[in-house]
């Protein structure tokens, strides 16, 4: 990512487990331009997964991921 890409929202479901992570990352892409990044932070394991699989089905692009200290950061760009 580079610093014209920084996020436009941020969203912060640490402490929240499946389906909390993937149900409020799908209600905040919503409120983001086509185009801009949205970041998610989580520490629930299964956000890994469910969250890079539903980027790929609908289409948006994932666009940097990273793990620290147990929390999970995805930077997702809405394509539609």
């Amino acid at each position: 990512m580079t610093e014209e890409e920084s996020p436009a929202r941020e969203l912060d479901c640490v402490g929240l487990f499946c389906p909390e992570p993937i149900a409020r990352t799908k209600e905040e892409i919503e409120k983001v331009a086509v185009g801009e990044v949205l970041k998610v932070e989580a520490d629930d394991p299964a956000a890994e997964e469910d969250i890079i699989r539903w980027a790929k089905r609908t289409g948006h692009e994932l666009v940097g991921f990273g793990k620290a200290g147990g929390i999970l950061t995805f930077y997702i760009r809405r394509t539609a």
